[in-house]
């Protein structure tokens, strides 16, 4: 990783750090222990690869920093959403989340219930606020995040994946899945900072979206490689919740070396996609980069 791209992602990290604690509710203000709980689990931890997205395909469109942090902050409180959800017993049932107790184990279950309910409202409160955005492209805006938090997407993946617990999924399927489930949300970011700034060509909004569905796909075949290696340790998370729960994955159906031959090809379209861009898209090829070569 260069100087200028690690200086670059230090920066949007902070300032969306920044924004999140300012966009979420005080602690001190009642219901104080929700409030206390929706900050401990999305304040001070995770890379921020969506408000990353979402800023640097806001630099494609000039996007203004109040629209570009409210789209960044919209997406990683829904993603806090899931997360916090996605732990439940009722789901993965897992107790450790970036290094420290998941949000049920911290507090309770009911708490965590409220608290992925609350960040969900939010999540939209915080994007419906932006005044730099033309309304009719805002209600795009939240139309496409609503898209992709719901059924015909994270939530969709969600489901499936619960139910494909022991069954064997061909590729389609398992990339379907996954489109979903992981991809939704990350293809929301790009097109969500591209969308907080001035109109772009179809073919530029396509070029995005062809991007977003590469990097999307190419996150979760890097999360199942890392979840069976030993890399795993670093994931903050407990490792081989997949294989422990006879959950499809990448590796499970295709092996190792060719689950990371797979997000080679999908960091390479991910490049290939940008080319309308040149050399404007120099933050998005990198991160494409980071998402396939991460240890973590």
């Amino acid at each position: 990783m260069n100087a200028a791209f690690a200086d670059w992602m230090k920066a949007v990290q902070a300032g969306t750090e920044e924004a999140l604690a300012r966009f979420l509710p005080p602690a001190a203000q009642a219901p104080t222990k929700l409030h206390e709980a929706m900050r401990y689990t999305t304040l001070g931890g995770g890379k921020r690869v969506r408000p990353l997205l979402a800023h640097a395909s806001g630099e494609l469109s000039g996007a203004g920093s109040d629209a570009l942090a409210r789209a960044a902050c919209a997406v990683e409180m829904i993603h806090a959403y899931s997360l916090v959800h996605d732990d439940m017993p009722c789901m993965d049932d897992d107790d450790l989340r970036r290094g420290k107790p998941t949000v049920h184990v911290a507090y309770d279950e009911a708490t965590a219930l409220l608290v992925g309910d609350a960040l969900q409202a939010q999540a939209f409160g915080v994007l419906a606020g932006s005044t730099d955005v033309p309304p009719a492209r805002l209600v795009s805006m939240l139309r496409l995040l609503a898209e992709a938090a719901g059924s015909a997407g994270m939530c969709g993946g969600q489901a499936i994946d619960l139910d494909s617990v022991g069954i064997a999924l061909s590729l389609e399927q398992l990339e379907r899945m996954h489109q979903l489930k992981t991809g939704a949300m990350l293809r929301v970011s790009v097109l969500l900072g591209a969308l907080a700034g001035s109109d772009l060509a179809p073919p530029q909004v396509e070029a995005l979206d062809a991007y977003s569905r590469a990097i999307g796909l190419a996150f979760q075949v890097v999360d199942d490689v890392l979840d069976a290696t030993e890399d795993s340790a670093t994931l903050g998370k407990t490792a081989g919740k997949d294989a422990a729960a006879n959950k499809p994955t990448y590796v499970s159906i295709l092996g190792l070396e060719p689950s990371k031959a797979l997000a080679e090809r999908l960091r390479l379209q991910a490049h290939e996609a940008l080319a309308p861009f040149g050399e404007q898209a120099l933050r998005l090829r990198e991160l494409a980069d980071l998402i396939v070569q991460r240890k973590a």
